[in-house]
């Protein structure tokens, strides 16, 4: 079972790492971008390899807040999944160049764009949904922690999500979401470091909101006057 959580956490840990670099698209070239594409497709399957019993169980049990929460989530990545990997395909110029795919670039290209950008968004709320379990399955989190500890962990998170809706804004990922523009903008003379800084603070941000989210349904689930 410790080796089966070990494995998990590397492929959690691969995919977020992956997920970082592909946001940073022409930053690090095309042919990387493409490579990193599908090697993040490969982790996404294994992923749910991984979990498979959540998904056979799917159809099982009462749903309750929280589950209608993280499973309405994981469907919706699935999409973005999807979407982005089938946009790939239509605008691949090396890894699925072999393919006998022609025309719908155009398409390709927006559906690339949107699925990429709202499967980002989505994969660091689900990742905020589970960051409890996640944090305890990685570092045993201590039962009753100082309380002195717990406010400094909460004062990073407002300052990290605070930064991150300043850089979510900055760097015009609402008009990527809502497709109020066809294409995306690079500076190519920020420090590349700069770059994931702003975006790690964006996936935190998302992560904020899908830990209070979460701990929002799980309240939800409580009895009154308890």
């Amino acid at each position: 079972m410790r080796k089966k959580a070990a494995v998990q956490m590397a492929v959690d840990a691969a995919m977020t790492v992956l997920l970082m670099l592909l946001m940073a698209f022409e930053l690090i070239g095309r042919t990387a971008h493409e490579w990193l594409g599908a090697g993040m497709f490969v982790l996404f399957i294994i992923h749910h390899i991984l979990n498979r019993k959540w998904s056979k169980n799917l159809l099982r049990g009462k749903y309750t807040p929280f589950r209608v929460l993280q499973t309405a989530l994981v469907l919706l990545v699935l999409l973005a999944m999807l979407g982005s990997a089938a946009g790939a395909v239509l605008i691949s110029r090396r890894v699925f160049a072999f393919l006998p795919v022609s025309g719908g670039r155009g398409l390709g290209r927006t559906l690339h764009m949107l699925s990429s950008y709202w499967g980002f968004v989505l994969l660091a709320l689900h990742l905020g949904v589970h960051w409890n379990s996640m944090l305890a399955r990685a570092g045993r989190l201590c039962r009753g922690g100082s309380r002195l500890r717990g406010i400094l962990l909460r004062v990073a998170g407002v300052c990290v999500a605070v930064y991150g809706a300043y850089a979510f804004v900055g760097r015009g990922l609402p008009s990527y979401l809502f497709l109020q523009t066809q294409f995306v903008f690079f500076n190519f003379d920020e420090p590349l470091a700069l770059f994931f800084v702003d975006y790690l603070a964006i996936m935190g941000l998302f992560v904020w909101i899908g830990h209070y989210l979460a701990k929002a349904a799980r309240r939800l689930e409580k009895p009154a006057g308890r």
